[in-house]
């Protein structure tokens, strides 16, 4: 497969970065325009936007003074063929699907912890 699918579902692990995503859906958009929803420094932003792009999933390129940050369209190819493998998922609902791990894990360390 063309991309890295640790680095894209670890990149798509984090809600902010799944929330950069979602906006950048609509077009591209400067760096500081991203940051600004978000409650965090640029550099935290910038930390964030880092990962996506070494991840596959935007680029990044100067115009004149301004970073702009654009979302690869086929980025989720490869992802999206190897879930679809899986049969039973259609639609993937990361955010869901992080509840549902969030509860295992947490489940498996309420066990860990039983005498």
């Amino acid at each position: 497969m063309g991309t890295d699918l640790d680095s894209v579902f670890a990149a798509l692990a984090d809600p902010t970065r799944r929330a950069i995503l979602s906006m950048l859906l609509e077009d591209d958009m400067a760096v500081t325009d991203v940051a600004e929803p978000f409650e965090m420094s640029l550099t935290g932003i910038s930390k964030h936007l880092n990962i996506l792009a070494q991840a596959g999933l935007i680029t990044q390129e100067r115009r004149g003074r301004v970073k702009w940050c654009k979302l690869d369209p086929d980025a989720l190819r490869d992802a999206s063929i190897w879930m679809q493998g899986f049969g039973q998922f259609e639609a993937v609902n990361l955010d869901a699907f992080e509840r549902f791990l969030a509860a295992e894990i947490s489940a498996a360390g309420m066990e860990a912890e039983e005498p």
